[in-house]
């Protein structure tokens, strides 16, 4: 008798998973989002936003009219918590072959940017004294088809 119950089990399992797998597929591959977490330090708000305003709004277009960058958008997080994001900026690329360039195009973007590879990584040092990275995340937008 459990034997006859177990194969019973496992036929409607096996047949619950198949049924499942016919459904038609109802979305398409999107753009690509970037998110970064960003918690501000103590009375540096304004002074990150400024940053976030000039060359990294600049790289941001830079991109947009190479056409990798789709859109992009800064989002400031009403009450966090303590150690918690109060900024959160998301970037839109038009797919995954935007991270497969060459180091030398991104070296090219960024000396263009801050005037040197160098200067680069120090922008980037300084900008540990007004901000920290508490994560991020890479999603692919799924898209409903009509």
């Amino acid at each position: 008798m459990r034997t006859i119950l177990l194969s019973a089990a496992l036929a409607l399992a096996i047949g619950g998973s198949a049924m499942a797998q016919n459904a038609a597929r109802t979305y398409d591959l999107g753009p690509v989002w970037q998110v970064s977490y960003i918690e501000t330090k103590p009375g540096m708000f304004d002074d990150y936003m400024a940053y976030l305003n000039s060359t990294w709004r600049g790289i941001q277009e830079a991109e947009k009219a190479r056409g990798d960058v789709l859109d992009y958008r800064v989002l400031a997080i009403d009450s966090p918590r303590d150690g918690e994001a109060d900024v959160i900026l998301m970037i839109q690329y038009k797919n995954m072959a935007v991270f497969d360039r060459s180091l030398d195009e991104d070296e090219a973007t960024m000396a263009k940017a801050f005037g040197s590879i160098p200067k680069s990584n120090q922008a980037a040092v300084s900008r540990e004294s007004i901000r920290v990275l508490r994560g991020g995340l890479t999603a692919r937008e799924l898209k409903f088809k009509k």
